[in-house]
């Protein structure tokens, strides 16, 4: 996907600050792929890395460190990974929205149209 064809190149560039969550409960910074592929594109499109966790699947840990992050004036934004799937362990989706204010109608559709072009109907066990 060519990105720059929607980049308004006339405007200054500003860096922003970025913490990553990955959510599991078999990983760990040594086999984090995701997470590693998340922390690649943040620094290597000139943002600040501000932080980086890895939790078990747990609403309260999720919770806390994701509300200790939005209260962190440092930390612009927050991306998360992991903890979708359909297990009853998975509850990133019920975590973040206990927190947020207001949801993005359509980008779960979205996500899991662009994720379909990869990897088929296997997207369909995402609730990103």
């Amino acid at each position: 996907m060519d990105h720059d064809k929607r980049i308004d190149k006339s405007l200054p560039f500003v860096a922003v600050n970025i913490a990553i969550l990955t959510v599991s409960d078999t990983r760990s910074l040594d086999d984090d792929r995701s997470g590693d592929v998340l922390a690649s594109r943040v620094t290597d499109d000139g943002h600040n890395m501000a932080d980086r966790h890895i939790v078990t699947d747990d609403f309260a840990t999720i919770t806390a460190i994701v509300k200790n992050w939005i209260d962190d004036r440092l930390i612009d934004v927050v991306i998360a990974t992991g903890g979708t799937g359909l297990t009853g362990r998975d509850g990133t989706p019920e975590a973040f929205r206990s927190i947020f204010e207001k949801e993005i109608e359509g980008f779960g559709e979205i996500f899991r149209y662009v994720s379909f072009q990869k990897i088929g109907t296997s997207t369909i066990q995402s609730r990103a």
